[in-house]
């Protein structure tokens, strides 16, 4: 069941933000907002860039932003976000940018306007850590790094 109550997140434009979209939802069933850049740049083969959005905001306390990379760029071109997903946390001010990198081979031009990500709203819950001597033991124990098998790859 998709929520109808919306979340408030007080956005300020920034002076190159000047006429470009808020981050909007595609459709009414979507989880992430896109959000447009702010400036013109091309992405060289292997190169990385923080994209201006020319927006801050001020995200409630208790959630998040993720930041993440549209399906579609990193299918057809190669364009993702190498730190997937990126955190934009509650008490940070400053312009948002999001990471993209080019894994793709030919330059890939981004101009301002285009969609570039994706910003997921997400709660947040904080842990405390409790120092133990021992842990509960489980089936899977202290087995990582492909243990579970399902990949013919790894051998199992």
């Amino acid at each position: 069941m998709h929520s109808t109550d919306t979340i408030p997140l007080r956005v300020k434009r920034l002076p190159h933000g000047e006429g470009l979209p808020l981050p909007a939802y595609a459709t009414s069933g979507a989880a992430g907002m896109d959000v447009v850049s702010a400036e013109d740049v091309v992405l060289a083969p292997g190169a990385r860039h923080a994209v201006a959005t020319g927006l801050s905001m001020a995200i409630p306390a208790g959630f998040e932003i993720q930041v993440r990379p549209r399906s579609g760029l990193a299918l057809k071109h190669g364009i993702s976000a190498p730190n997937a997903p990126g955190t934009i946390d509650s008490d940070y001010r400053g312009e948002v940018k999001i990471i993209l990198i080019n894994h793709g081979d030919k330059p890939f031009e981004i101009l301002r306007g285009d969609r570039v990500a994706q910003l997921v709203l997400a709660p947040v819950v904080q842990g405390g850590w409790l120092e133990v001597e021992e842990l509960d033991a489980t089936d899977r124990g202290e087995g990582g790094f492909g243990s579970t098998g399902g990949v013919v790859a790894l051998g199992n």
